[in-house]
């Protein structure tokens, strides 16, 4: 029950789109494109050989030629290729040429023709269906429908005869056939009509032709392929004896016009370009008829129950995968339907829809993606104040607010200010306040962003920083000691900028804790909030308000210590009692800015006056230690930059001559520095090892600045 409440939204939407395209199918708003992909079945299947013994006289252009003939031809001709092809005793014979009109050339014209019919035995003739307009009456359009039968001197004589008129759909292509129309005029009264097709096929059973039941009065042509697919012979060539008998013999012989000047051509499957001519459409009806092979269309219950369910699966897989993965479920879903479409038209001479269902996948995917970008967005405008760019994508990922959900776990907690930011608003006016702590907080909170960390939220000029939220982040704490030296560095280049224009100096403090605590979305009904609660944010709070007491930018409590040992260079500040606890905890002041800039070798205590030199400039500065490898100083009157190179010139204490060493700056924080030697000459290399070893003889055991964390 619990997964169903859960997921009711989905199969909601699913069945609302579902039920649309049932809808749209069922007001016919769909049916050219099925139509479409009827024309489509019959072109991917291919033509086929015909089965049936039909054979077609044609009306063609070469017969127009060889004759010299204007149309209509005499009917007297028709009477001796009539004569022609009853010596070769075809099964039957079909007009598909309307004789309702006496003929131009006078009754002896009908009469021939009607004695050839008799004596042939076995014609079906053709008759045609008119739609007459009438006089509106009362504002109503009347219309009438006529059948125009052959004369009656004529259809005496035939075996019957039957309505020729196609079934032309919308876009004017014959796709189906009927077989029965019920008429009321002079010719046949109340009485059921059969169509020229079946007609002949009732004939051809008679006289012996193997045929398939049949109690059906309409169904869809099962078109062999386009023109010319059934044997044609030209009319001229039947008149002038240039057919063999056999070619007729038991067969059913249709004669009728393929000679585009006649108009009698129509749009079909095999035939977009509307040149399938109509005596060869009557030809794959009789083959459908024949070998008992109509096109069945499936119900189209079946086709909604398959709309909907197609239109629940894409919206599941929408909701439940990524956006490419899911149109990778859809394309296969709507592939496998096409393919099964295909297979059951060609196997089972089955029409199923192929633009509903496909469509209900497509519509479904396309209505569920836009619906989940939509709350995408939202979700993002809601959360970016808290998350990263990259971390808010993670979460949007997730579909769900079991990542925003309130859990305890190990985190580090960062909070971060202005140190004297009270002074510094007494003397500025309330807009330049605001505009500092603009750039002020929009710089760190991108540096934040940059370390994988979370803005809890802004205090006034205070940031609160979570890290190892709403996802696991192994190094979390080391993330935030590089946030925090980062964060010295970025206010350092702010300060001289507002310095400089308002004259005014900004620093910064940094306290950070690592340990466990309760973090998600907490609040009100009214409103919510993604932070965190538990002592590691209380001493995370304390320890960034003593930096200042400490003289040290960047304190972390013991937590984080652990995590970050030999990281980062660190020095042991002493022991904090936090209120509320009466336990104290130990902190360090972090002074150096990574790992690649440590210093693993002894480091000594040493009296030396030091210059330093960047080319331009040269600056005395207080030697704090020093080791064969590098030097740490403070009391700098200048800053220099991390990676810059600059000349050393060291002169201790008893030592006639100073030692010049070139020197690479590890580590900046105010005005403090420390640098690396590199390039070293043997010389130097020698008096620096000299100095070290005799300082460090001089210094009490153990009181030696170096150790195995490489401070």
């Amino acid at each position: 029950m619990e997964w169903l409440k859960r997921t009711a939204g989905i199969w909601s939407r699913g069945l609302a789109v579902g039920l649309f395209v049932v809808l749209v199918s069922y007001l016919g708003l769909l049916e050219a494109a099925e139509q479409w992909g009827f024309n489509a079945l019959f072109q991917l299947r291919g033509p086929q050989q015909p089965q049936a013994p039909v054979v077609i006289i044609s009306i063609d252009e070469d017969s127009f030629d060889e004759l010299n003939l204007a149309w209509p031809f005499p009917r007297a001709l028709h009477g001796q290729l009539l004569d022609i092809l009853s010596q070769a005793r075809p099964a039957a014979v079909g007009f598909d040429i309307v004789f309702a009109e006496p003929s131009s050339r006078g009754d002896d014209d009908d009469v021939a023709l009607a004695a050839a019919i008799g004596r042939a035995g076995n014609v079906i003739l053709g008759a045609a269906i008119t739609d007459v307009q009438g006089n509106p009456v009362q504002g109503v359009a009347q219309s009438k429908t006529d059948l125009n039968p052959p004369l009656k001197i004529l259809r005496k004589q035939a075996a019957g005869y039957g309505f020729v008129n196609p079934m032309p759909d919308d876009d004017a292509f014959i796709r189906s056939i009927q077989l029965k129309r019920t008429f009321d005029n002079d010719a046949i009264a109340n009485k059921e009509l059969l169509s020229f097709d079946l007609s002949l096929y009732q004939l051809a059973a008679r006289a012996g032709i193997a045929v398939a039941p049949s109690d059906r009065t309409w169904f869809l042509i099962n078109y062999r392929g386009g023109p010319r697919t059934f044997e044609t012979v030209p009319y001229y060539r039947v008149l002038y004896g240039e057919v063999p008998p056999e070619t007729f013999a038991d067969k059913i012989v249709l004669v009728g016009a393929t000679s585009p000047i006649l108009h009698d051509v129509f749009p079909a499957p095999f035939a977009p370009q509307g040149d399938m001519p109509g005596v060869e459409i009557h030809a794959n009806v009789l083959e459908t008829l024949i070998q008992g092979i109509p096109i069945s269309r499936a119900r189209w219950s079946a086709i909604a129950v398959m709309v909907v369910a197609m239109a629940l699966l894409a919206v599941w897989a929408t909701n439940r995968l990524r956006p490419l993965q899911a149109l990778a479920v859809v394309l296969v879903l709507a592939g496998s339907y096409a393919a099964a479409a295909f297979g059951l038209f060609v196997k089972g001479r089955l029409w199923v829809d192929i633009v509903s269902v496909p469509g209900a996948l497509g519509l479904g995917y396309g209505t569920a993606v836009l619906e989940n970008f939509m709350r995408e967005q939202r979700e993002k405008r809601r959360l970016s104040r808290f998350f990263s760019p990259a971390v808010l994508t993670e979460i949007i990922q997730h579909r769900d607010d079991r990542a925003l959900g309130t859990a305890r776990r190990r985190i580090t907690v960062l909070f971060s200010d202005i140190r004297g930011f009270t002074t510094m608003s007494e003397k500025l006016s309330p807009e330049q306040v605001v505009e500092i702590l603009k750039e002020y907080l929009t710089e760190l909170t991108e540096v934040v962003f940059r370390h994988g960390g979370v803005v809890d939220k802004y205090v006034g000029d205070c940031i609160m920083a979570l890290y190892n939220v709403p996802f696991d982040r192994p190094e979390h704490a080391a993330e935030a000691v590089r946030t925090a030296l980062e964060f010295q560095k970025k206010t350092h280049e702010i300060s001289e900028r507002w310095k400089a224009k308002l004259g005014v100096e900004i620093k910064n403090g940094v306290g950070i804790n690592t340990g466990d605590a309760v973090v998600g979305t907490m609040g009100s009904q009214q409103r919510l909030e993604y932070t965190a609660i538990g002592d590691t944010v209380n001493l995370a709070a304390r320890l960034e308000s003593i930096t200042k007491d400490f003289k040290s930018p960047v304190i972390i409590g013991e937590g984080t210590y652990q995590d970050v040992k030999g990281q980062f260079r660190t020095r042991y500040l002493g022991e904090v009692t936090v209120k509320g606890k009466e336990i104290p905890v130990k902190i360090y002041g972090v002074i150096e800015t990574g790992e690649a800039d440590v210093r693993r070798d002894t480091r000594v205590a040493v009296e030396a006056t030091l210059m330093i030199s960047d080319g331009d400039v040269t600056v005395p500065a207080m030697i704090t230690d020093l080791s064969i490898s590098g030097l740490a100083v403070h009391e700098l009157t200048r800053r220099f930059e991390i990676g810059q190179v600059v000349r050393l010139h060291l002169t201790p204490l008893g030592v006639e001559e100073h030692v010049g060493l070139n020197g690479r700056v590890i580590w900046s924080v105010e005005e403090k520095a420390g640098f690396r030697f590199f390039d070293v000459e043997s010389s130097a290399e020698a008096t620096l090892r000299d100095i070290v070893v005799r300082q460090g003889e001089q210094l009490p055991s153990g009181k030696t600045h170096g150790n195995k964390e490489g401070v």
